[in-house]
């Protein structure tokens, strides 16, 4: 599987309004040529919130240009490339075709699947649209995370050549059904809690949805 780049963004800290108050978000981001990865994410890239956001398991933010029409339609607006504040904007396969633990290869760039993209607030507030986390979460359109396993650099020129893949796990959108049906499986849940290659941050959430 090759994917289409088709934009790189990072951002500052910026303040964004909620009702009255001010809060501090990275989610507007601008569009650069070349990225240079670390295993905490894209150099010049930054989060507010480091106890949601980041680390090595959330260190780059993916999301499918594949959905950005179905969102232009629902919110009525044209949208610009990092509309959902990701790092890259892929184009030519959905959460439905990718996988927990696949890894892809960017130039010298290896990168991992680690879980799916769990939207907060702060996305409803760069839309001025307060349901949007949760119609995210509906439509599965989440996009993802990936952790770095091997640092380097990739351009606009460059493809995401997917690697390695395990077909017994689960698929993004697979994952995301787990997460939020209202009746999951729970032989599956336990099954996915056991995928190393999963974020801890899901498996802890996982974790609690058995115990319920």
């Amino acid at each position: 599987m090759n994917v289409a780049l088709k934009a790189i963004s990072i951002g500052d800290v910026k303040s964004l309004k909620q009702n009255d108050k001010i809060v501090s978000s990275a989610i507007q981001k601008s569009t650069i040529a070349s990225a240079n990865v670390t295993l905490l994410g894209l150099e010049g890239d930054a989060q507010a919130d480091l106890k949601n956001h980041g680390g090595p398991d959330k260190a780059i933010c993916a999301y499918f240009f594949d959905h950005y029409s179905f969102w232009e339609e629902k919110l009525d607006k044209s949208l610009s490339f990092s509309a959902f504040g990701e790092n890259v904007t892929l184009q030519g396969t959905t959460e439905k075709e990718i996988r927990i633990g696949d890894i892809f290869k960017v130039n010298d760039v290896l990168m991992q699947v680690s879980q799916p993209r769990q939207p907060c607030f702060k996305l409803g507030l760069k839309h001025g649209q307060p349901q949007m986390p949760v119609w995210v979460r509906e439509t599965g359109y989440t996009g993802f995370y990936f952790r770095v396993l091997q640092e380097g650099t990739f351009t606009m020129d460059h493809s995401f050549e997917r690697v390695e893949t395990n077909p017994t796990y689960p698929t993004l959108a697979q994952a995301n059904e787990l997460m939020y049906s209202a009746h999951p499986n729970k032989e599956a849940i336990k099954e996915i809690i056991e995928i190393n290659e999963l974020s801890e941050s899901w498996k802890k959430q996982f974790k609690k949805r058995l115990n319920k």
